[in-house]
């Protein structure tokens, strides 16, 4: 039987943080007297970040004095009190590696179902002012967990805990925090894990998605099959010929300046190009492969915009035996085998890495049902139309469907439903942000899934801060303030930016931040996998050793520093 001790609850509020405004409810305090708990929280609590903690699912955070004991201890710190990890209840008793996932519990007039283990988030290192928190209670196996509340009641200071039901497979909060945040997994416990109907539908998620990388190892987030491996950094490619699509898009043919053979791009995929002398430093932007996979080779197609340095550069100067330099293909927007039908959707210069899939789908005869939908302006701005209507003929059961804007106006809503679109389709999206944006929700409105809507975006990813008030900055990407860092180089390939490093920061997450660039981030530690990027050229090092390295070509910014110059597509 175990008790609780202390009963904490806060509102959210606005804090200061490393120059930015972050609005959260880690702050707890204890309670005197019953407190009222309810489906969603208890009476005088409330989270700042809905999206990662509160709710059903979270309505009550858990944890123990062991715990708190053990931290003192580790931390050399004699401040730790009740509500200091965020949570609602200090427990004694209900030790990590003694609870289960489904495991019902009363105390006072309420009872409680365990839902999952804490969320890994900065915030825990933010309120006891150690940012490797996160990383140390999941490296040390003491997360704490999440009730949802199965029967509204008043619960006060003193009240026994005691068990009313075990959870389906036993499994603890620390065998389910380990299968989502350490390596090695023990496949047989996920199948498990995804059979407890208590845990909450984020961890049943994240765990379906791990299964069905391991059983199907071709799925789209996995490496193909035979597919010959890139190479590291950048290498000399040497044009062979151009050709002008249009008054504002040119077709440029790529092959090895060694007379090497290039590896074989997957249909969808992008270079990312350094220009020598088309400015300094030496820019990088990136370009989709817009040709036949299967020939020798590369295609790139590039639109000249109107204050696009590297296009405008491109447009008066690229020429056959020209020489520029190159990243292997990359990128996890491409054709994949899965389903029936495929749907290719583009606007504008869009169209390029969606005209890579409907070459490998001609060169393979496919006799999957292809619907090609393409948006210009009018005829004039359509590159590549009669290479796509011959690739279309080409093609047993495929159709095209072409939208030009200055007579039929937009492809919205009420234009894609008249077509009749399949709905078990996949569907590959690429053209400017609102377009892709618009598109994919008049495609689940019809009633695709969307799962099943792949979609490339050029340029800086959305930023995901959470509970960062004032992560929607509109400064664009620039030098950090000070003096300049006497390191070496990082660009921010899809920023535009090249900063060298400086020992004044921590991480590279720190750096970009500093010069705006859009991060991503959850725990800021080397545990969530939120800031994974990947690495163009160059190595790093960690300065926090991630609980679970990840996958070769990427690294965690939240815990690197560079070694050597670094492209990262970020």
């Amino acid at each position: 039987m175990g008790r609780l001790l202390s009963v904490n609850v806060g509102l959210p509020k606005d804090v200061d943080w490393r120059g930015r405004t972050v609005h959260t409810g880690i702050w707890k305090t204890p309670v005197d007297g019953p407190v009222m708990a309810r489906r969603l929280n208890l009476d005088g609590d409330g989270q700042g970040d809905l999206a990662g903690h509160g709710g059903e699912q979270r309505a009550v955070m858990v944890y123990q004095t062991e715990s708190y004991d053990f931290w003192k201890s580790y931390l050399s710190r004699d401040d730790l009190e009740p509500g200091h990890f965020g949570e609602n209840f200090t427990v004694t008793g209900l030790a990590d590696a003694d609870v289960c996932i489904g495991d019902r519990y009363r105390i006072g007039d309420a009872e409680f179902e365990v839902t999952q283990p804490r969320v890994t988030c900065y915030r825990v290192g933010l309120r006891l002012n150690e940012p490797a928190m996160p990383n140390l209670l999941v490296a040390h196996h003491r997360p704490g967990f999440y009730f949802r509340v199965i029967t509204e009641g008043r619960v006060r200071a003193g009240d026994d805990i005691v068990r009313t039901r075990r959870g389906r497979h036993e499994l603890s909060v620390v065998d389910v925090d380990a299968l989502l945040y350490l390596p090695d997994r023990d496949i047989q416990q996920l199948r498990k894990a995804v059979d407890i109907p208590a845990l909450s539908p984020g961890w049943q998620q994240s765990f379906n998605e791990l299964l069905a990388a391991h059983d199907t190892p071709t799925a789209p987030s996995a490496p193909p099959v035979g597919v010959e491996p890139g190479w590291n950094g950048f290498r000399q490619l040497r044009v062979s010929a151009v050709h002008r699509e249009s008054d504002y898009v040119l077709s440029i043919w790529l092959e090895a300046d060694d007379q090497a053979v290039l590896p074989r791009a997957l249909p969808g995929q992008y270079l990312t190009l350094r220009i020598p002398g088309a400015g300094h430093p030496t820019p990088l932007r990136s370009y989709s492969l817009s040709g036949d996979p299967g020939t020798a080779g590369y295609r790139i197609s590039v639109k000249r915009e109107e204050h696009g340095l590297v296009s405008q550069w491109l447009h008066a100067h690229i020429q056959p035996g020209s020489v520029i330099e190159a990243a292997a293909p990359r990128g996890d927007f491409y054709l994949t085998d899965d389903g029936p039908a495929v749907v290719l959707i583009s606007a504008g210069i869009g169209v390029t890495p969606v005209l890579a899939m409907l070459h490998a789908l001609s060169a393979a005869g496919s006799g999957r049902d292809i619907w090609w939908l393409h948006t210009t302006r009018n005829r004039e701005t359509q590159a590549f139309a009669t290479e796509v209507t011959a690739l279309i003929d080409a093609l047993p059961h495929a159709r095209q469907r072409v939208f030009y804007t200055q007579t039929d106006g937009r492809m919205n809503q009420r234009a894609i439903a008249s077509l009749n679109l399949p709905t078990d389709a996949v569907v590959y999206l690429c053209g400017p942000r609102q377009f892709m944006t618009d598109t994919r929700d008049a495609l689940t409105s019809l009633g695709f899934d969307p799962a099943r809507i792949h979609s490339e975006l050029f340029g800086a990813l959305p930023a995901i801060n959470p509970g960062v008030v004032d992560a929607a900055r509109h400064a664009p990407p620039h030098q950090p303030p000070g003096a300049p860092g006497g390191g070496p180089p990082i660009t921010f390939s899809r920023s535009g930016l090249t900063v060298n490093w400086s020992e004044d920061y921590f991480s590279v997450l720190d750096l970009a931040e500093a010069c705006d660039v859009p991060t991503r981030f959850a725990c800021r530690s080397g545990v969530c996998h939120v800031c994974v990027t990947g690495v163009v050229a160059g190595e790093t090092r960690y300065v926090q050793t991630p609980l679970e390295p990840p996958e070769q070509g990427t690294v965690l910014i939240c815990s690197a520093a560079p070694t050597t110059d670094l492209v990262l597509d970020l």
